[in-house]
């Protein structure tokens, strides 16, 4: 192996400033709604899947905030375990203690309530420095941006699902986020 490929695998996964301000996404996600919350529920229980210890994750805005903990009290209200709730800033230095703290209880699943921008970069610790799996992580409607693939990089995401604001459901697939209609409309269950 040469020095610069040894190098390009042990240095930080941390997301260039170029790319960040190329993104401009706005940095406080909207507040979550009871259709979002339902159908992020919804995904977790789905016929088959067997979840019940999680892991919640949330920026430290309001919004994300607040849908953690409306996640954290349904989730329990429903006889599910949520094993640690972990937040983190916008812009840090390192990811790398959230992204351990995640991920050291061994969930069945992770939750995300958080802005892009510094998901993005959490997600990166997580896949370079975690057995983190983006596959068995569900997040609320902000983290379904069509540009979070692209800034979190090459399979980093490919997998995570969430809800949307009207209760239908988003999926990542590699570089592209699927969006799909509330179950009514299309009659899929979540």
């Amino acid at each position: 192996m040469d020095v610069r490929k040894e190098w390009r695998q042990h240095r930080s996964p941390l997301i260039s400033t170029m790319d960040m301000t190329a993104y401009g996404a706005p940095l406080v996600p909207a507040h979550h709604t009871a259709a979002e919350l339902t159908t992020l529920v919804g995904l977790l229980t789905e016929q088959g899947k067997r979840i019940g210890t999680v892991a919640v994750g949330h920026s430290r805005d309001e919004p994300s905030r607040a849908a953690a903990e409306a996640f954290t009290v349904t989730w329990e209200s429903c006889g599910g375990t949520v094993l640690t709730v972990v937040d983190w800033p916008e812009s840090a230095a390192s990811w790398l203690r959230p992204a351990v703290r995640l991920t050291a209880a061994l969930p069945d699943a992770w939750v995300m309530a958080a802005a892009p921008l510094g998901f993005a970069q959490l997600a990166r610790r997580l896949r370079h420095s975690t057995d983190w799996d983006p596959a068995r992580t569900y997040a609320f409607a902000a983290l379904g941006d069509p540009g979070l693939p692209a800034l979190a990089g090459d399979r980093t995401l490919h997998g995570l699902r969430g809800a949307t604001a009207d209760g239908g459901s988003w999926e990542v697939d590699h570089h592209s986020v699927t969006v799909f209609p509330p179950a009514a409309e299309s009659g899929r269950t979540p």
